[in-house]
């Protein structure tokens, strides 16, 4: 794994949204999508680094379509691997 970018929302339908932008606008591959709690979903993505930025900022930006919060993005540039077994 070379990157995975998260992004947090509250509500589903934003979740979508950013995922959905995200998927498309890089090469990016769903890895995780866990409802926290309190109506907060997180989406995990993975891929080489600038693939995965670019993945959150269009997520980060597409969010608002929907009248959703975005709570925080992160990008996650080659993440230890007890990291990764953490998160999945």
């Amino acid at each position: 794994m070379q990157a995975i970018g998260l992004i947090e929302t509250r509500g589903l339908t934003p979740a979508l949204e950013a995922l959905d932008a995200m998927c498309k606008a890089a090469n990016v591959k769903l890895v995780s999508f866990k409802r926290v709690g309190s109506g907060l979903v997180t989406v995990i993505v993975e891929g080489d680094v600038a693939a995965v930025q670019a993945a959150v900022g269009a997520g980060a930006a597409s969010y608002g379509r929907t009248g959703g919060e975005l709570v925080a993005s992160n990008v996650i540039p080659r993440p230890h691997h007890d990291l990764a077994k953490m998160l999945f």
